[in-house]
């Protein structure tokens, strides 16, 4: 339904990748997390409904992003937020109610990732941000976020619960693989588009573990702080970063 002429030429209505896009996209992720988990379990709705439920956001805010003709800083980020929450949801039903397992859903969501950014590449020739100028980039774009945002909910579960390193020790993991990202965008010559989508996958478990830690009970390694409360938090966070910090469509930065 999204699909229009490929020929269509839009303006960028994704963020200036800054310090800031990263800052909101860790605490949108966390949201994902929380308000996810408050869904499916604080309300006892289990993962099918909750994946229902978050699933008609997303595709109501996404509809909404790409029948925009411009950057709309609130809308772009709702649908961050759309994601993340669609994401641990359905990564939570795959891994747990069809019993596939935290490393299975890990590896189905990682394929589908690579199959996503494969076809997004062999269509239009690039998968960088830069290129999303037309209808068909955009849907590549929300889908391969999407892929990213349950793949990374998958993992975040995989190296908190599979490996013993409990939440906080998760998120150390994925905040020290995100400082290598970092190291290699400023001190070597490596692809910025390869270091972007490396980023991108890696915010969400660092997210996922982070929100887990926060809400899940204290004989799980969690803080057991309401999950309502925390979501509630987080989205003020996020409001008023988006309300204060520069609002401008961009690029990747030089």
């Amino acid at each position: 339904m999204f699909m229009t002429d490929d020929s269509e030429s839009l303006t960028s209505k994704v963020p200036e990748v800054t310090l800031a896009f990263w800052v909101v996209k860790i605490l949108a992720t966390t949201l994902g997390e929380t308000g996810g988990d408050a869904v499916t379990m604080s309300m006892d709705l289990g993962y099918l409904v909750g994946t229902v439920i978050f699933a008609v956001i997303f595709i109501a805010a996404v509809a909404a992003q790409m029948a925009t003709k411009r950057f709309h800083p609130f809308l772009y980020w709702t649908v961050i937020v759309a994601t993340t929450t669609a994401g641990t949801t359905l990564a939570d039903f795959v891994d747990r109610s069809l019993g596939i397992g935290y490393l299975g859903g890990s590896s189905l969501l990682a394929l589908l990732l690579i199959f996503s950014l494969v076809l997004w590449y062999r269509s239009l020739g690039s998968v960088s941000i830069n290129t999303i100028t037309t209808r068909k980039a955009e849907v590549f774009y929300w889908a391969t976020i999407m892929f990213s945002q349950t793949l990374g909910t998958a993992l975040g579960d995989w190296m908190a619960d599979s490996t013993g390193l409990g939440y906080g020790g998760g998120a150390v993991v994925f905040a020290a693989c995100l400082g290598i990202v970092a190291a290699a965008y400023y001190w070597t010559s490596t692809s910025h588009t390869i270091l972007f989508w490396a980023a991108f996958v890696l915010t969400r478990p660092l997210g996922a573990t982070v929100g887990d830690f926060l809400d899940k009970p204290l004989d799980h390694g969690g803080l057991a702080l309401s999950r309502y409360v925390a979501s509630a938090v987080l989205a003020v966070l996020i409001v008023t970063c988006v309300a204060l910090l520069p609002r401008r469509a961009g690029q990747h930065p030089a």
